[in-house]
């Protein structure tokens, strides 16, 4: 079946109610054992909601969402394709997003098979509302080279931040905020971590919607040049943020937990 003819939503899908209960022991759960990244997911299907589910309708009935869907584009195998992009210059999108990840030692693969422990894709409903919520999820990096916000624990949870605004998940905002009292808890930083948060919401509020951009196109683009046409700011105290706990005296394995990839 064409991904374009999938029905909008499967017949045994149900809109996920709101459990912050069970989003908590989720999440005390990632606490105990930073590596068992498939937490993550958990405190997102967790807090999902109604609202998560009516932007991605509504996205998949406007017209680019349509265009998306019929050209069927495999998001992270076109991103993984480092050759598809060796024409493009020093200052792309392409060439900062490859430097991400091979730097960081990631593949968008890697985060598809991530998702696939909580949730293994038999287990998927084949419709249209699962393309929109793996979009948001193989988008993700791309989020991370045009916003600036490392992978970091700070730099993951201003960008939770930053996520919310853009899908209204309460899921990630929950993680977000979560993540950065962590961060004060095991640390004692006089940084201010919660105003790093709040400013991603602010940038995430402003700029256009990362999920739903044209990535073919974004990846040929400067990356100057991308950010002011989406819109996307720079996120100051997030950077003043790493500055103060670097005159503290704290290291990378202070504030760059394994956790950082589960995000």
């Amino acid at each position: 079946m064409a991904l374009i003819e999938r029905p909008l939503v499967h017949p045994d899908r149900k809109t996920s109610r709101i459990r912050p209960l069970k989003a908590w022991r989720h999440f005390r759960k990632l606490v105990a054992d930073k590596e068992d990244t498939a937490q993550v997911f958990h405190i997102i299907e967790s807090l999902k909601g109604k609202r998560s589910h009516r932007q991605a309708w509504d996205f998949i009935a406007s017209e680019e969402g349509q265009r998306f869907l019929a050209d069927e584009t495999d998001i992270p195998a076109m991103l993984d394709d480092h050759s598809r992009w060796a024409d493009c210059g020093p200052e792309t999108v392409a060439a900062h997003y490859i430097a991400f990840m091979k730097r960081e030692g990631l593949s968008a693969a890697g985060l598809v098979a991530e998702s696939h422990k909580f949730l293994p894709p038999e287990k998927r409903y084949d419709d249209l509302t699962e393309w929109y919520f793996s979009r948001l999820r193989d988008t993700h990096d791309l989020f991370h080279v045009l916003t600036g916000y490392g992978r970091d624990a700070l730099g993951e949870a201003a960008l939770l931040g930053f996520s919310y605004e853009q899908n209204h998940n309460r899921g990630i905002l929950f993680i977000a905020y979560a993540g950065a009292r962590e961060i004060k808890k095991s640390t004692g930083t006089a940084a201010p971590l919660f105003d790093a948060i709040r400013e991603g919401r602010e940038l995430g509020r402003k700029a256009a919607k990362l999920a739903h951009m044209d990535v073919a196109s974004v990846m040929r683009e400067e990356i100057s040049e991308a950010r002011r046409r989406l819109n996307v700011g720079k996120p100051e105290t997030y950077f003043r943020c790493l500055e103060i706990m670097r005159s503290e005296g704290l290291t990378e394995e202070d504030y760059m937990p394994p956790q950082a990839q589960a995000a």
